[in-house]
């Protein structure tokens, strides 16, 4: 099912987003200053590319951490969530956009507060047990 959600999305709008991210990330990565904001945005793209059969959580953070989350949340990262939650939202109206509405609102935690958080498969980690 994964498999088939990921070609859909890629169809529909997954492609274009993760590119957008992508070219974010490199415009940020030719500052010094931007580097770390751009690997977050590298970060979204790979989600956002593929985000069925992924899952994010939060990991350790401390001062530097709740800082980069504060910067990036005045610059352009509630913009950003804002705009995955509506997407969201409009996808669940309907049935059928259900399993897409839940992964735009994966990306908008994602999207809210990057620096912290880790993508994982989740069967990946449920095998090793």
């Amino acid at each position: 099912m994964k498999v088939l959600g990921n070609i859909i999305w890629i169809i529909f709008g997954g492609f274009a987003t993760a590119l957008e991210y992508f070219m974010g990330g490199l415009t940020l990565c030719c500052t010094i200053i931007g580097i770390p904001f751009g690997f977050q945005l590298f970060k979204l793209g790979l989600l956002a590319l593929l985000p069925f059969g992924k899952e994010t959580r939060s990991g350790e953070g401390g001062c530097v951490t709740t800082l980069l989350n504060i910067i990036w949340l005045f610059t352009g990262g509630l913009v950003t969530a804002l705009t995955h939650l509506f997407f969201g939202v409009l996808l669940a109206i309907t049935i059928v956009g259900l399993p897409f509405a839940k992964q735009h609102f994966k990306l908008t935690k994602m999207a809210l507060l990057p620096f912290g958080r880790t993508i994982f498969d989740p069967s990946e980690i449920n095998a090793e047990d």
